[in-house]
């Protein structure tokens, strides 16, 4: 009796657990989507995140990083559903190596640099990129630009204000431009070119002063989105690919210095 009880017991159990499973078929469907998003987006991501988790019962899975490596590593395999690059070029060339549906390709926003530094600097921020020449500054902080548009857009700014070549010497070379406002933060450099992203952030707005660079003084910072082909979660891809599209995410990205390219404020210093 007591074997039949037992057994009777666990076919209960069973039941119920199938009945639960199909009054909540959300639960039972519940996805993860892995994120590969430019560092620039870490702070921004973080509320964009909260904000599509609170109408999905989904999870996004978010790795920071610079733009560079995660192509690499999307180019080796690397189990990525969506890319988020800081240089469209990067979702541009999956597409053409076949890893990525150019139709999926979407432009979100257009980056800006700033020269940062912390409030305990006494730096003129009013001379611009021409504060680099400070004979007091030692180390100068920039993303690598080997893997980060940032970077490049750094170097580029430096070169056309004819100062690159002086304070070369200076760079402690940062792996994502999130590290290289570490460096400066930490005190490890004493000024840093940055993203206006970062310089919005709450981690950082109180802490340091920045100014921005002209955005004429580089090649445009266009950043792009995509779905890589191989993903597991096309449907979930999509949904969060058109909740980045959606006039309340344009708003937040806005609040960190984002702006659609070509939009009002995209070009402007």
């Amino acid at each position: 009796m007591k074997t039949r009880a037992k057994l009777q017991f666990f076919r209960t159990i069973i039941v119920v657990a199938a009945l639960l499973a199909l009054c909540a078929p959300g639960l039972a469907t519940a996805e993860v989507l892995t994120v590969a998003a430019a560092a620039d987006l870490t702070f921004a991501f973080k509320d964009v995140a909260r904000q599509f988790q609170a109408q999905s019962e989904d999870t996004l899975r978010i790795s920071y990083g610079s733009s560079g490596n995660f192509f690499s590593q999307i180019k080796n395999g690397a189990p990525f559903d969506v890319f988020f690059s800081a240089d469209v070029q990067y979702p541009q060339k999956l597409a053409a190596a076949g890893l990525v549906d150019s139709a999926t390709i979407y432009e979100y926003a257009a980056g800006k640099i700033v020269v940062w530094v912390p409030n305990s600097s006494k730096l003129d921020l009013d001379q611009g990129l021409n504060v680099l020449l400070d004979p007091s500054i030692h180390k100068i902080a920039v993303a690598n630009p080997e893997h980060a548009p940032y970077g490049r857009a750094a170097i580029a700014a430096m070169q056309h204000e004819g100062i690159y070549d002086k304070v070369r010497s200076k760079f402690v070379m940062g792996e994502d431009i999130s590290q290289t406002a570490q460096f400066v933060q930490s005190g490890n450099a004493d000024v840093g070119i940055l993203a206006l992203s970062l310089a919005l952030a709450p981690a950082m707005k109180d802490k340091g002063r920045f100014t921005i660079i002209p955005v004429g003084d580089y090649p445009p910072i266009i950043q792009a989105a995509c779905i890589i082909k191989a993903t597991r979660h096309p449907d979930l891809a999509g949904r969060f690919l058109e909740f980045i599209k959606q006039p309340a995410t344009v708003a937040k990205m806005g609040e960190y210095g984002f702006v659609l390219p070509g939009a009002a404020g995209a070009s402007n210093p």
